[in-house]
C-alpha cells in the first residue's frame, strides 16, 4: 500500500522544550539568528507573566516544525478588574509552506488556545499577515498613531531652502521655538528632570496613587519596567525622570535614541489615563533639547483627550499602524478605552 501523504497538524508547543525548534523555524525568517535567539532567552523564557503561549504547525506526524505562533502574556487592568491580555507575536512559516492555508491554519489554532487563556489577544500585523488575521477573525480595533515634535529645524528646513539659508534659518526657529516653550513654562510648578539608566522603584507609588479607572491598560510598575526595558537585550532604554521641588516623582518616560531621534517607548504620570499633562511634557522637550535631539517621537492609541497634552506641546502626526485584536467576551465598548504605546509590543 501506497503511504499515506503527510498533512499539516497543529502542536501546543513548550517553550522550554521547543526552544531549539522554534529557532530553526525562524532562521531566515523573522532577522538575524544571534539577535532572535537573544529576543527567545529574554521575552519567552524570562516573562515575569507566564510562559507565552506557542502553537508549532507540522507537516507530517512526528515531523520538525514548519511554522510556529505565539501570544506573550501582559498584565492589564480594566477599571479595578486585573486582565490576562496576550500580545500576538513572531509569526513565522517556511518558505515551501507559505501560503494561506498553513499560516491560517496555525493562528486560528492560536486564537483558539488564547480565547481560553486570554481576555484580550491583540497584534500589529505587517501588511502580509493583516489578511491571515482578518481571515481568523481579528478585527481592525484602530491605528496606532506616531506623533513627533521637531526640535532642530535646520534639517528640516533644507528641504525647501538651499543650505546657506537652511541652516542660519534653523537655528532661527530653534531660538524661537525655545523660547515659547520657556514662556509656556513660566507659570508651572517648579519640575526638574534627571536621566536613569534603569527603572526607579517609585514606579509603583506613582501607578498606585496615579487614576487607572478609565481606560484598559497594561500595569506600569517597576516589575514590568524592569522586564520590558531593562532586561531587553534588543534595545538600550533610559528614563527620564520628572519631579518635583521636593523630589517626589510626578511622571517617568521610557526612551531610546536613534540618530539624532528620541523615541518615547513608554510613558506614565501622576495624571495616569486622564493624559500626560503640557507641563510633564515640556520636562521631556526640555531633555531632549539639552541632549541635542533633532526631534522628539512617540505612538498611541486611545483617546484623543488623553493625548491633548502632546497635541498642545506641537506633537503632529507622522504615520499610523493597524492594530487588530479579539475580545473573549463580547464587550467592544473596552476598544476605546485602550491606553497602547510601543511598549505594549514584543521589542
Amino acid at each position: 500500500m501506497a503511504a499515506a501523504a503527510p498533512t499539516y497538524a497543529i502542536d501546543a508547543g513548550d517553550v522550554r522544550r521547543d526552544h531549539e525548534a522554534v529557532l530553526d523555524v525562524w532562521h531566515g525568517n523573522l532577522g538575524e539568528d544571534a539577535r532572535m535567539r537573544a529576543k527567545y532567552d529574554w521575552f519567552y523564557l524570562r516573562c515575569p507573566y507566564g510562559e507565552p503561549l506557542l502553537r508549532l504547525l507540522r507537516f507530517g506526524t512526528d515531523a520538525p516544525p514548519v511554522g510556529a505562533a505565539a501570544a506573550g502574556p501582559r498584565r492589564m487592568v480594566d477599571g479595578d478588574r486585573l486582565i490576562e491580555a496576550g500580545v500576538l507575536v513572531d509569526l513565522a512559516v517556511r518558505a515551501e509552506h507559505r501560503s494561506l492555508g498553513p499560516a491560517l491554519m496555525l493562528q486560528s489554532a492560536l486564537a483558539a488556545a488564547g480565547a481560553e487563556r486570554f481576555a484580550l489577544l491583540y497584534g500589529f500585523p505587517n501588511p502580509k499577515a493583516a489578511p491571515v488575521f482578518k481571515r481568523v477573525g481579528y478585527e481592525q480595533l484602530g491605528e496606532l498613531v506616531r506623533h513627533a515634535r521637531v526640535l532642530r529645524h535646520a534639517g528640516y528646513a533644507q528641504r525647501r531652502l538651499p543650505r546657506l539659508l537652511a541652516v542660519p534659518v534653523g537655528a532661527i526657529l530653534d531660538c524661537l521655538d525655545a523660547m515659547k516653550a520657556w514662556w509656556r513654562r513660566r507659570g508651572d510648578a517648579r519640575l526638574r528632570w534627571h536621566w536613569r539608566d534603569s527603572s526607579d522603584e517609585r514606579f509603583d507609588a506613582l501607578w498606585t496613587r496615579s487614576p487607572h479607572q478609565r481606560a484598559v491598560a497594561s500595569i506600569r510598575d517597576s516589575r514590568f519596567t524592569r522586564w520590558r526595558f531593562d532586561d531587553n537585550p534588543l534595545a538600550r532604554t533610559r528614563f527620564l525622570i520628572v519631579e518635583d521641588a521636593h523630589g517626589q516623582l510626578r511622571a517617568w518616560f521610557a526612551c531610546q535614541a536613534d540618530v539624532g531621534l528620541l523615541h518615547v517607548r513608554d510613558f506614565w504620570s501622576e495624571d495616569g489615563d486622564t493624559g500626560m499633562t503640557r507641563a510633564h511634557i515640556d520636562q521631556l522637550l526640555l531633555a531632549a533639547r539639552h541632549s541635542r535631539h533633532a526631534a522628539v517621537s512617540v505612538e498611541y492609541f486611545g483617546c484623543a483627550q488623553a493625548f491633548a497634552g502632546w497635541t498642545a506641546c506641537g506633537f503632529l502626526e507622522r504615520s499610523r499602524r493597524p492594530l487588530f485584536g479579539r475580545w473573549s467576551a463580547d464587550d467592544t465598548t473596552r476598544t476605546g478605552r485602550l491606553h497602547l504605546t510601543s511598549a505594549d509590543e514584543d521589542e
